[in-house]
């Protein structure tokens, strides 16, 4: 079982997550919802196309993005948090930043999903004294250094390497394994051929012991093996997604939950025909 601030989840399926970006620069879908009013709307539209949880930013992350300063971040963020709480929706929030976490636990919010893994004391101590779900996700460097030439020798040891390390520090800090989450980062410090392979091997994570998160949605490895743009590449993260579920991924993020959930009940459904 999932633990998840307010709300429990079995995992007995696959489960989207619906990005919601409250930020002017995201790459895809930026300044779309810079306004609660929009922000919400967008929430509950995605809550009633099947998503399982809403993750709110307020910090681009794309490659190259320059970082805003805490207080930016939390001024677009929790407006939108304390109204989704108030409607009951599940609440994931993407943030580094300590004092952000800090206000969106205060705030209500039922996750955190952190780029950076908790790298730091006080970011550990704010998820160890709260009651909220983390998912610790792999990166080198910064979103404004990150595909500067990575490299790695073994991509899938690497990475797996990192977030054991990473998810042992939480456990020791006294983050309960059932409130824990890993994601291997497609994207983040990878390039193309690091991120097919981490996809194909994404089952070998699931010895992790905590649920997979996987997010592809839309990403630029999509657009380099189709030659589409951002706005074209439903059909491509699609596949993606499926590929992910496919080798366990427990949670998917996902800006188009409707199609998304559609393609994994069919999914779902052809797998359970067999069983």
């Amino acid at each position: 079982m999932f633990h998840c601030g307010r709300f429990r989840f079995a995992l007995t399926r696959p489960l989207v997550m619906g990005v919601l970006n409250v930020t002017p620069d995201s790459f895809s879908d930026g300044g779309c919802y810079g306004t609660v009013g929009k922000a919400v709307a967008r929430a509950r539209q995605m809550m009633d196309e099947g998503a399982a949880i809403i993750d709110v930013g307020g910090e681009s992350t794309r490659p190259g993005a320059a970082p805003v300063t805490q207080r930016e971040e939390r001024r677009r963020v929790l407006p939108v948090v304390e109204a989704l709480v108030a409607l009951s929706i599940p609440v994931s929030v993407d943030t580094r930043q300590p004092l952000v976490m800090q206000a969106a636990i205060a705030a209500g919010a039922d996750m955190i999903n952190d780029i950076s893994a908790l790298q730091t004391e006080d970011a550990l101590r704010q998820i160890a004294e709260a009651n909220v779900a983390v998912c610790l996700m792999h990166m080198r460097g910064t979103p404004s250094t990150m595909q500067r030439e990575p490299h790695y020798r073994d991509v899938v040891a690497e990475v797996m390497g990192y977030l054991a390390a990473r998810l042992a520090v939480a456990e020791a800090a006294g983050i309960g394994r059932e409130r824990l989450v890993a994601d291997p980062g497609f994207g983040f410090c990878k390039n193309l051929a690091h991120n097919l392979t981490l996809l194909r091997h994404l089952s070998r994570f699931r010895a992790l012991g905590v649920p997979l998160l996987a997010g592809l949605s839309r990403k630029s490895m999509l657009g380099q093996l189709t030659g589409r743009s951002v706005a074209d590449r439903l059909p491509a993260s699609l596949a993606a997604a499926l590929a992910a579920v496919a080798q366990g991924a427990n949670i998917v993020r996902v800006h188009d939950v409707a199609a998304t959930r559609d393609a994994v009940m069919v999914w779902r459904a052809v797998e359970e025909a067999g069983e």
